[in-house]
């Protein structure tokens, strides 16, 4: 018999995070290693699991991520976005809980690009006047 499973796919800055939610008792997998292994800080572990929280399913599915790219803080937001996203497509009826957290919305703000003359996107060289 097949398991049934539920993908979604999350993005924030250069993070992307593919998601996939199996029924089972909340466990929750990112790149092979448990969450409490893979976050250093609870405020991380708390906004991955709050699409669960929030929907209260937090028992219900297991979460099993591979996450590349940015740091832990984009990945995180990766991680959240996709959850919410498989949350969706297992239970249709929770788009009003997500949207109204915005959970569902990619987040667009990304590393502004650095431009010449200066020695990052904003940061001008120190001005001496003699």
């Amino acid at each position: 018999m097949a398991r049934v499973q539920y993908y979604g796919t999350g993005r924030r800055k250069t993070s992307i995070a593919r998601v996939r939610l199996v029924p089972g008792e909340g466990k929750v997998t990112i790149n092979g290693r448990d969450i409490d292994n893979y976050c250093d800080y609870e405020t991380l572990k708390r906004d991955i699991r709050m699409p669960m929280v929030l929907t209260q399913t937090d028992g219900k599915y297991d979460v099993i991520a591979k996450v590349q790219g940015g740091g832990f803080t984009g990945q995180a937001g990766a991680l959240r976005h996709g959850i919410s996203r498989a949350l969706l497509k297992a239970e249709a009826e929770l788009r009003g809980v997500l949207k109204k957290a915005g959970f569902l919305t990619r987040d667009p703000r990304m590393k502004e690009r650095k431009k010449y003359g200066l020695k990052k996107a904003r940061r001008a060289p120190q001005f001496s006047k003699r």
